[in-house]
């Protein structure tokens, strides 16, 4: 905790779709450092006791958990008067939801679809910030974008995610560049693929193993890597760092093709086919 320029102790901190995966794990790690965090959830998909007593047990300050839909104004405002109750500024909002239709063919996609999709993903970026400012006069010091790696390469079935993921990172340029003269550092976080229910949600249950017999464990990060990542940014030693799309995949980008593959096919199990061989012999 001393590692840390800013005292987080009584701080105000957003965190949406924060009762699981990386969400979750932002609010445990800001909260063990004395945060107040408020964490949202829709559909009363939180298990309030369940969450409550783990952070107890991390020895981590109680969160307030609010039921707020992050595409409906109306929640967003309320959420904002309830925290001015306690708190008379924000510290940090972490824009985690991401909620976006997956598609099965290239006919599955359509514009109510679409909209619905950026209202969830990526529009609560802004809108957060713009209900803050009304709210508090001032936006918070940070804000964090939760991004992934689509808008950079193929996932089936991704389109609309990848496409709000690429809008919420262009805000945040834009943002920036837009409140320059403001105390606000805005970064969006994009991390490698993290193993959560909604991951499972989006690729089915055999994606993950199928990505680790072939990439290996250290393909996926942890919910922990990025709240650790989410919390540096909120520390006070990385204050000149805004605008950013930061990467978080443990350098697996560079060594990420057919040629890596090639070199560890031994380990992997994988067969070269020669295909002039008129036997097609199977060779290592």
């Amino acid at each position: 905790m001393s590692m840390l320029k800013n005292d987080l102790k009584d701080q105000a901190v957003i965190i949406t779709g924060g009762t699981d995966g990386i969400g979750r794990a932002c609010g445990l790690l800001f909260a063990r450092h004395g945060a107040h965090v408020y964490l949202t959830h829709r559909w009363g998909s939180a298990d309030e006791d369940t969450l409550q007593a783990e952070f107890r047990s991390a020895g981590a300050r109680a969160p307030v958990i609010v039921e707020a839909d992050v595409s409906q104004d109306e929640d967003t405002d309320a959420l904002m008067t309830t925290i001015k109750r306690d708190h008379d500024s924000l510290f940090a909002i972490l824009s985690n939801v991401s909620f976006a239709h997956v598609s099965q063919q290239h006919e599955d996609l359509d514009k109510k679809s679409f909209l619905r999709s950026l209202g969830y993903s990526a529009w609560p970026f802004v809108g957060y910030l713009q209900a803050a400012h009304a709210a508090f006069g001032r936006y918070p010091r940070y804000a964090i974008g939760m991004s992934s790696r689509g808008p950079e390469y193929f996932l089936p079935g991704y389109d609309f995610v990848a496409a709000s993921k690429t809008v919420m990172e262009t805000f945040c340029r834009y943002l920036t560049a837009d409140l320059l003269s403001e105390d606000i550092r805005i970064n969006v976080v994009r991390a490698n693929p993290v193993e959560t229910r909604s991951l499972e949600a989006t690729f089915g249950p055999d994606f993950a193993p199928f990505c680790k017999q072939y990439y290996g464990e250290g393909f996926f990060v942890s919910p922990e890597e990025v709240a650790a990542a989410a919390l540096g940014l909120c520390s006070g030693l990385m204050d000149g760092v805004k605008g950013q799309v930061l990467l978080l995949d443990r350098g697996f980008g560079f060594a990420d093709n057919v040629v890596r593959l090639f070199s560890q096919r031994e380990q992997r199990g994988l067969k070269v086919l020669y295909p002039q061989d008129p036997s097609l012999k199977e060779k290592r």
